[in-house]
């Protein structure tokens, strides 16, 4: 473990933690700001089924990577979402594995879409409790979404939201233009969107490391025919525009079955953070006992419902397969992981972080 990097852990993740700990959870903030000049995507892992963890880790321990672990609003908010894990589940788990395994390279966990679809009091208040409890939990990063929003309530929204994270000093991502579902039509977000979204934030003092973007992408699995259409060049320009504001760079959506050919093209045009959802669901979906997949296209054909959101419903279940499939999910998201990884540029980032954070102080 690299003795500057252990120093870099918040004060208050090391109060949940313990003196002793030697999990590596650092600020969102810090592995950005630090690596924004470096050609690499830093790999963010929606880990809705526990088991695809270990894998990840084992992955970026071998590459010496930093990676992101992470969840939504939807997928895990203060009711658990629809894979059953609260942010306090979520982080626990995380840190669990970390020690069990020994996972000595640097990571964050990151709030993933904390969502605000409207300018109701109440929306923004659910969503401010959500925050607040993953603040409590030990989160470093946060990606604050009011993207279904007309540009000047997003704007107005985030500089609402904004304010716990910015006095905590984590990390920032924010977002311009909805990745839309498969199947669905883009609507690619603009550099004169960007720039008047950057401007409004920066005159309220906000000044994030990340900006998420359509840019043609898409969530969940391709079927048979469907196209993959990534406008790179709009891409490039977005990134040209997010610079000249202070930003690291920014975030790229729906990469799950995308080509590695293309993939490892996204750091050349800004992309400096990658989300991955829907491999890890579909790995550990592989893994699982048939019976208990069986069991899970029934509740979600009776109940008229993708399967994702079959999940917390049999967590239990889930969390206790045999110690058999739980190797075989770990195996192969290992496999997954190193791919993508070396496909991200990300091999060797951990130390390339070290020796960022090694010349500069501490926050």
């Amino acid at each position: 473990m690299n003795k500057t990097l252990l120093e870099r852990v918040p004060e208050r993740v090391r109060k949940k933690l313990g003196s002793q700990s030697t999990a590596c959870l650092l600020n969102g903030r810090d592995v950005f700001t630090s690596l924004q000049h470096e050609n690499l995507i830093v790999m963010a892992c929606n880990t809705r089924i526990r088991h695809v963890i270990p894998g990840i880790m084992k992955a970026a321990e071998e590459l010496d990577a930093v990676v992101a672990f992470e969840l939504t609003r939807t997928e895990g908010g203060l009711d658990g979402g629809y894979t059953g894990q609260t942010p306090e589940v979520f982080l626990n788990t995380v840190i669990e594995y970390a020690e069990r395994f020994r996972f000595n390279k640097p990571f964050i966990i990151h709030a993933d879409h904390i969502t605000v679809k409207n300018t109701s009091p109440s929306e923004l208040a659910e969503a401010e409790r959500l925050l607040a409890a993953q603040l409590e939990a030990g989160f470093t990063s946060f990606a604050l979404d009011a993207s279904f929003n007309p540009l000047a309530d997003n704007i107005t929204i985030i500089g609402k939201l904004a304010e716990p994270v910015i006095a905590e000093g984590y990390g920032l991502e924010v977002e311009l233009g909805e990745v839309k579902t498969v199947g669905s039509e883009s609507n690619l977000t603009t550099v004169e969107e960007t720039e008047a979204f950057l401007a409004g934030l920066s005159a309220r003092g906000i000044r994030p490391q990340l900006l998420a973007i359509d840019n043609g992408s898409k969530t969940g699995n391709y079927l048979e025919g469907q196209i993959i259409n990534i406008d790179l060049l709009r891409t490039k320009e977005i990134y040209q525009t997010v610079q000249s504001f202070g930003l690291s760079g920014l975030v790229q959506h729906g990469i799950t079955g995308t080509p590695l050919r293309i993939v490892g093209k996204l750091a050349e045009y800004g992309i400096r953070k990658g989300n991955i959802g829907t491999l890890w669901q579909n790995v550990a979906h592989a893994g699982l006992p048939l019976e208990l997949m069986d069991a899970m296209r029934h509740w979600a054909k009776e109940n008229r419902q993708d399967i994702k959101y079959a999940t917390g419903v049999f967590k239990a279940e889930i969390d206790a397969i045999p110690e058999d499939n739980a190797r075989q999910i770990y195996d192969m998201a290992y496999r997954e992981a190193k791919e993508f990884l070396a496909a991200f540029g990300a091999k060797g980032s951990a130390s390339k972080l070290a020796l960022a954070l090694g010349n500069t102080h501490c926050a």
